[in-house]
């Protein structure tokens, strides 16, 4: 349609035109992915990541730095305080590992390596890390695969806990255990495919660039079968081209002012890191 036809449109109708124009872009907004098949509560949720962190804890040391600390649960609260994380209570230490990687237990504990710390660019590459794992943390991947595959015994096994029992427990006795091979944090490439989305929405919404996720990704896929990532890949399999998808996504998503976040700051948390000890053999 010409400009001429459009400004020799009755006001009525042009209002309609308009209507349509936008009625059409907003189905044309790529749906947030949900969460799927569950046999756990999100109160067992929460219940179990918290029985599991201890676990982890012992298995990991735990960097007890106050300006560490400080930096990385000011970032993830920022992430998550987005209404795409859900209302868990979520927490964020930091691990004594070399290995650049990050995990979250469901219903929110996560952790982060000093090794993703001392490897990302800029501190939006940080935060995109951990607004995946918070994707998983929101989208309950973690107990939607052990519901999948112990669709016969959770039934019986999560009404025992209804009397006091430990979940965690509960879930040792069908051999899940909380290690870096647990069932609860071996994802497919379908979850890592939608906490890349929902931690695209997440990251937009706090003033991130989402892209420096799909770059941060892309650049350890470079270094795939390496030591530092080998263990980051075992559990995170690429979905294939994230950068393209993350491009894709942030065009239907509300404007921001990006912020990288400051690199001083940054720089800092890396001496500190490479002033740690080294980090003790994992149990």
């Amino acid at each position: 349609m010409s400009k001429r036809e459009i400004h020799s449109m009755p006001r009525r109708a042009l209002g309609i035109l308009c209507c349509m124009a936008v009625s059409s872009a907003l189905m044309a907004q790529p749906k947030p992915p949900r969460p799927g098949f569950n046999l756990f509560s999100k109160a067992q949720d929460v219940q179990l990541g918290r029985e599991a962190a201890a676990e982890v804890e012992k298995q990991y040391t735990i960097v007890n730095d106050a300006q560490l600390n400080a930096y990385v649960s000011r970032i993830g609260k920022k992430l998550a305080s987005q209404p795409e994380a859900e209302d868990y209570p979520y927490t964020f230490k930091v691990v004594s590992d070399n290995t650049i990687n990050a995990f979250a237990l469901p219903g929110g504990p996560t952790f982060i390596n000093t090794g993703l710390i001392a490897a990302v660019d800029n501190e939006a590459q940080l935060a995109g890390v951990m607004a995946h794992e918070i994707s998983h943390v929101a989208l309950r991947h973690g107990t939607n695969q052990v519901s999948k595959a112990n669709l016969i015994q959770l039934p019986a096994m999560l009404a025992g806990t209804m009397a006091g029992k430990s979940l965690a427990g509960q879930l040792a006795q069908l051999g899940i255990g909380f290690g870096a091979n647990s069932v609860l944090l071996k994802y497919s490439r379908n979850a890592e495919r939608d906490a890349d989305l929902l931690g695209t929405r997440i990251l937009n919404g706090a003033g991130y660039n989402p892209v420096e996720m799909a770059r941060f990704f892309e650049k350890l896929n470079a270094e795939a079968g390496s030591a530092r990532t080998m263990q980051f890949f075992s559990s995170h399999p690429n979905p294939g081209n994230r950068v393209k998808a993350v491009e894709d996504l942030i065009q239907y998503l509300p404007a921001r002012q990006y912020n990288e976040g400051s690199t001083s700051e940054l720089a800092r948390m890396k001496q500190i890191v490479a002033k740690l000890p080294k980090p003790r053999e994992k149990k």
